[in-house]
């Protein structure tokens, strides 16, 4: 059974016109769960070859196990006082995600990140925390308080990306991209079945058809209308 919503035509001016992307609703993901199975009976009568599947990385990182509730952490009085100054969209705007900044890194990165970055915004630079943390931030998404029983969940980035994509085609013949997408208008394709561009892909989903809510759309469907070989994914 398919759980197809509605087809978004994709506008935005960096992707080729003639591109489709479809969000599938799915079934509440699980720990364990066998995610591929689970996605190939969602998209049945809607995926097909040429298309890619772009699955959320939060949806693959929970069925591998790869997340803690934040009541398992401990905050301190460092994390709280960072937490406070960050934005109310960052990833560390919750003390608890900002003490596992801490927790990977050491404090006196994320403090000498921190100076930086009080510098750097004097002088009219922002971001300038997050790009000396780097893959510490960007491996976990802070909880959200939008889908039970993960709104007090962290979810921490999923492992093998890439390995993940090329199993999806190779069990369902369709290419795959695991992303990180958000209503920020950033995307990020963190691995993909051998062939697909990357660049298109991001492009497309900069809009974020997977919604960041309760939405339970975890997988986007990409396909090409345009005529002529796809964008979305190279001609062996």
């Amino acid at each position: 059974m398919s759980f197809a919503l509605r087809s978004f035509n994709v506008t935005v001016p960096q992707a080729p016109p003639g591109l489709k992307a479809i969000p599938v609703r799915t079934g509440l993901v699980r720990p364990d769960d066998d995610l591929i199975a689970l996605i190939r009976a969602a998209t049945a009568g809607i995926a097909q070859r040429g298309d890619v599947v772009a699955v959320s990385e939060s949806a693959v990182a929970i069925a591998q196990g790869e997340f803690l509730a934040a009541e398992h952490v401990r905050p301190s009085r460092l994390a709280y006082a960072l937490s406070r100054r960050t934005g109310a969209l960052a990833t560390v705007n919750q003390p608890e995600s900002m003490q596992l900044v801490i927790d990977r890194v050491g404090t006196w990165r994320v403090v000498y990140a921190t100076v930086a970055h009080t510098i750097a915004r004097a002088a009219g630079r922002r971001g300038k925390f997050y790009e000396l943390m780097g893959d510490a931030v960007t491996a976990f998404d802070g909880y959200t308080g939008t889908l039970p029983p993960y709104e007090r969940a962290i979810v921490f980035a999923p492992r093998d990306s890439d390995g993940f994509a090329q199993l999806f085609y190779e069990r369902t013949g369709v290419a795959c991209a695991v992303v990180d997408a958000n209503d920020l208008g950033k995307a990020k394709v963190l691995g993909a079945t051998a062939g697909v561009r990357r660049n298109v892909v991001e492009a497309a989903l900069l809009e974020n058809p997977h919604g960041n809510s309760d939405e339970q759309t975890p997988v986007v469907v990409l396909k090409w209308r345009g005529g002529g070989d796809s964008p979305l994914v190279e001609v062996a």
